[in-house]
């Protein structure tokens, strides 16, 4: 295939005559220059910015893998379920609360586990209005069963099912933002957090020294609830068993710091939530001046500083159990109504507990509980043992190439060897520039792009040889054969390069990892082969004046 016309003549295969082959030259140097330039910037950096490197200027290194640099990879599953049961739970209360304000009696109410709610009432008369009620305002639940026979009609709601599935999506996609918002706060760079199927996360955490600190914080539901102490039956009586229906029993659990012995306190705490975590708006670290401790700042906006004035403000000289995932951290008398929208979690803290408590909350409660289901932690001195394998691969099979080019093709084995060394240089700036992460896998993708970068060049130097070999001269020999070996390098490029988005598409990890370097690589041996070692034998042609090639 032999490209004589247009654009392509003048600026790919086959300089014309005159200013036409000027220009074609010019532009082309000015094209290479350009890229050069630009990799270089994206390429710097990661071999350490210099204190002269201008602001306006790309900061961004070759993000390497959890393989590469060492970390923890975690497989976290989003209990979608437990979302749904919340959603029924809440709707369940707003019910019970929307039937009061219609003066509709009822009695048996009953939440059961899963989606289905269940309740009498007490006059055969309203069932009409219940109806309505349902049909109006609680669009979410079916009827699914209507018991009339007797004097109390029984009712059986279940939620719907395209709202149980919104809920769960819901949930992974809340999950997904809170883990990925304690993370930032936790101060780890260069995180990976991705759904994985319907109701998994992928968590991966390179170069994190504290694997278990970084668990804790990931799945800890941080679920925070402003409850009344029960002050009117007996905690011991709870123990035996003895526990009102409106009320459970809770621990607050405080460490000695000396023995580190736990203590476990019982509470008996009412089961009605006055006030979430949902309404916080600040959460920091202070100190207590009096007993130098660390505790946990909060503030709430506007609705919760008045739910929280007004729970106060009506249970002065009782207890106000603040709990998380229910857990009591503090139950202090409440001498006075509290305004402002002010409160503190005080409790045996360290400071990395208190640090790490306000970043969930500041984060936000987990939808639902996350399992972990894979765990596994990467060291970082195995990490450099990949890196250094990788990169002495890498040099090794670059040194062989490199020689066995240069002797078997002498002059022009030389440009080859100039356009695979730009080659890796811009493999190394699209990495940097896309913030593309280096894995293990990766290095592979790259030694096989060393390969492919020189085959393009092989391709085109034996149509050169077979055209000499055919009595042309250089000029002519050198535009025949890139011309010829045009299509051949694009089939087999772009076949590989369909190969390598399929992979990244289905592939998951370290085949990822493995299409991106192979992908990037096959678009830049394209550009040095075709249009780098063109211009290089351009120069000495047309403007060296050079009679014959060695090849």
């Amino acid at each position: 295939m032999i490209i004589d016309q247009g654009w392509a003549r003048c600026f790919v295969l086959i300089p014309g005559t005159g200013d036409c082959r000027l220009k074609s030259f010019r532009l082309r140097v000015f094209l290479i220059l350009a890229v050069l330039v630009a990799a270089c910037i994206y390429v710097l950096p990661s071999f350490g910015v210099p204190a002269w490197w201008p602001n306006i200027f790309p900061s961004e290194k070759v993000h390497l893998g959890l393989d590469l640099q060492g970390g923890m990879h975690l497989i976290l599953e989003v209990e979608s379920d437990k979302a749904v049961e919340s959603a029924v739970s809440r709707t369940g209360q707003e019910l019970k609360t929307a039937l009061i304000k219609a003066k509709i009696r009822y009695r048996d109410f009953d939440v059961v586990v899963g989606n289905k709610i269940h309740f009498r009432i007490l006059n055969k008369n309203q069932i009409a209005s219940v109806e309505d009620l349902l049909k109006d305002s609680f669009g979410i639940l079916d009827i699914v069963s209507r018991e009339t026979d007797d004097d109390k009609p029984r009712f059986g709601l279940v939620l719907k099912e395209e709202e149980a599935r919104y809920i769960k999506g819901l949930a992974v996609d809340q999950a997904l933002e809170t883990i990925r918002n304690r993370i930032d706060q936790f101060g780890v760079s260069e995180p990976d957090i991705l759904p994985q199927g319907e109701n998994r996360i992928l968590v991966q955490l390179p170069g994190i020294k504290d694997p278990q600190r970084a668990i804790d914080l990931i799945g800890k539901t941080a679920l925070l609830e402003f409850k009344l102490v029960d002050a009117e039956h007996s905690v011991a009586d709870a123990l035996k068993g003895i526990i009102p229906h409106d009320a459970e029993v809770l621990y607050e659990v405080k460490v000695d710091p000396g023995t580190h012995t736990e203590t476990r306190i019982p509470y008996l705490i009412k089961k009605r939530t006055y006030l979430t975590g949902e309404y916080l708006t600040d959460a920091r670290v202070q100190i207590d001046s009096q007993f130098n401790e660390p505790y946990v700042s909060i503030e709430f906006d506007k609705k919760g500083a008045r739910l929280f004035e007004q729970v106060t403000e009506e249970n002065v000289k009782g207890r106000l159990a603040i709990v998380l995932d229910g857990n009591v951290y503090s139950a202090p008398v409440i001498q006075e109504k509290i305004a402002g929208g002010q409160a503190r979690i005080t409790g045996s803290f360290t400071a990395d507990e208190a640090h790490d408590l306000a970043i969930v909350l500041r984060a936000g409660a987990l939808p639902a509980p996350v399992t972990i289901l894979e765990e596994r932690t990467v060291g970082p001195s195995l990490g450099r043992d990949s890196i250094d394998s990788g990169f002495f691969s890498m040099l090794i099979g670059g040194v062989f190439v490199v020689l066995f080019i240069l002797v078997y093709y002498r002059g022009a084995g030389l440009i080859a060897d100039i356009a695979l060394f730009t080659n890796i240089i811009l493999i190394t700036a699209i990495l940097a520039a896309f913030r593309a992460t280096l894995t293990l896998p990766g290095i592979a993708g790259i030694i096989l792009t060393i390969g492919m970068a020189v085959d393009a060049n092989v391709i085109i130097f034996e149509r050169i040889r077979e055209e000499i070999r055919l009595g042309k001269t250089a000029r002519a020999a050198v535009a025949s054969g890139f011309s010829k070996a045009i299509l051949t390098i694009l089939d087999a490029n772009i076949t590989t390069l369909i190969a390598a988005l399929v992979l990244f598409q289905f592939g998951t990890g370290p085949v990822k990892g493995f299409a991106v370097t192979l992908s990037i690589g096959i678009v830049a041996s394209l550009f040095t082969s075709i249009v780098l070692s063109r211009v290089i034998f351009d120069y000495f042609l047309f403007y060296r004046k050079v009679k014959t090639i060695s090849i």
